[in-house]
């Protein structure tokens, strides 16, 4: 009989938790949430984009190929319950003078100098001392190369894009850090 109330009190007290945890939508639960909610959405390609939250503000950072998967991010993050506002940094890869994506006709030589670009300024900001490299995703299309994920200071984005600018054949940076103090 005395097991029977330990256990309801037990799922009693599991409940209230849940139902706590549920209500109050602390941060990482925010941030799970919008990533599942991105996950299994076909609009969106969700190992792309990188999703913080602080304080119920839901930040999205990333590079994305069409205006289009941008919106449809910033949508699902919108709707998911608990999230006060979206701060969008994702940004739509364009070509230099069309405003289209890059000529996916490219030859093998041309990925492959991009491939070289990419690793060449992802070791550079790994082996800097002011940068935090590993929190930064370098793409490179066309040898711009794009700089995603956080920070801890301005002075960290300021470096993080002088690095990758002194690396041989980038044609230009574009970054899109944020920073967070996490």
């Amino acid at each position: 009989m005395m097991t029977k109330t330990l256990r309801k009190s037990a799922w009693l007290i599991l409940a209230i938790a849940v139902s706590t945890l549920a209500c109050a939508q602390p941060d990482p639960v925010l941030t799970a949430k919008v990533k599942a909610a991105m996950a299994v959405d076909s609009g969106v390609k969700a190992s792309q984009i990188e999703v913080s939250t602080k304080n119920k503000v839901v930040t999205l950072t990333g590079n994305l190929d069409s205006q289009a998967e941008k919106d449809r991010a910033l949508e699902i993050a919108r709707k998911t319950g608990g999230v006060d506002s979206v701060v969008d940094m994702i940004e739509v890869r364009t070509g230099a003078e069309s405003g289209e994506a890059p000529d996916p006709k490219r030859s093998i030589g041309e990925h492959i100098d991009d491939a070289v670009i990419t690793a060449a300024v992802k070791t550079r900001l790994l082996e800097d001392p002011l940068v935090k490299g590993l929190r930064i995703d370098v793409d490179t299309r066309e040898g711009v190369v794009f700089l995603t994920g956080s920070v801890t200071s301005a002075k960290e984005i300021d470096r993080a894009v002088e690095v990758a600018r002194a690396t041989d054949h980038v044609r230009d940076v574009k970054p899109n850090l944020i920073i967070s103090r996490g």
